[in-house]
């Protein structure tokens, strides 16, 4: 049987505040869901967006079903927080507001982007073609994918991976959860770079500085601010690079 968790209001340390009371079964259930959570989401967007007479690939569309993915997925989740262990979303996984300010957690985000660059031209990376390019066609575009790259983007990855997976695999593992997580973490993102090595191993690096602030502060939303400065300064690299959109703007 398990064990009755201590109330949430109750005093504990940062640890303890950070100790799972969900398993690998739950895992499993979230996993499961997955795969439905994005058919359905497809669907949806197909749907609207033929209705509005606009059929194609577009950053709107591409934007809208990795929105409503998450949306269905998290749906899920509150409800496996809330209905099997009558426990609030937003604290269980964490976000609660870390010692310092929120400005030096995104300065660092910058900071580890600028780091992963200088490793990524030691690492030789390759200049992958990616996908998201052929969405970047006109000012909107531009916009959207900005705006996902540092907001949406961020929280939801954040509050997957450092806010529920980590916490559980660091009960099973300890610390060696870190890199971990940022290793699965990584294994999403590596279809836009072709599988390349080198992006993967700097994704994963990234992963780990981002588990590591959430591991030190016990805040996910401490990770997910630091995870929106490192999109900023990429999301303003790609654009700058990217001779074509001279005429957009």
């Amino acid at each position: 049987m398990r064990p009755e968790a201590a109330p949430i209001d109750s005093p504990a340390s940062p640890q303890q505040r950070d100790e799972p009371f969900w398993g690998y079964r739950d895992l499993l259930v979230l996993i499961g869901m997955a795969l439905p959570s994005l058919a359905a989401a497809a669907a949806i967007v197909m749907i609207i967006a033929a209705a509005a007479g606009s059929p194609g690939r577009t950053a709107a569309t591409v934007l809208g079903v990795q929105f409503l993915t998450y949306g269905f997925w998290f749906i899920c989740l509150y409800g496996l927080l809330k209905l099997r262990y009558n426990r609030p979303f937003w604290r269980s996984l964490a976000w609660r507001r870390p010692a310092g300010r929120l400005t030096g957690f995104l300065a660092a985000g910058a900071v580890l982007a600028l780091v992963v660059a200088a490793l990524g031209a030691l690492l030789r990376t390759p200049d992958i073609d990616m996908p998201i390019k052929e969405l970047l066609r006109d000012k909107s575009s531009v916009a959207l994918v900005g705006l996902f790259a540092v907001t949406l983007g961020p929280l939801c990855e954040e509050l997957i991976f450092r806010g529920f997976l980590q916490p559980l695999l660091t009960r099973s593992l300890g610390a060696a959860a870190i890199p971990l997580t940022a290793a699965l973490f990584a294994i999403p993102h590596g279809p836009q770079y072709a599988w390349s090595w080198q992006h993967v191993v700097l994704i994963t690096l990234a992963g780990s500085a981002f588990g590591w602030v959430r591991f030190r502060t016990g805040s996910t939303m401490a990770a997910a601010v630091m995870h929106a400065g490192y999109n900023f300064v990429f999301f303003v690299a790609l654009v700058a690079r990217w001779e074509d959109l001279s005429t957009a703007w």
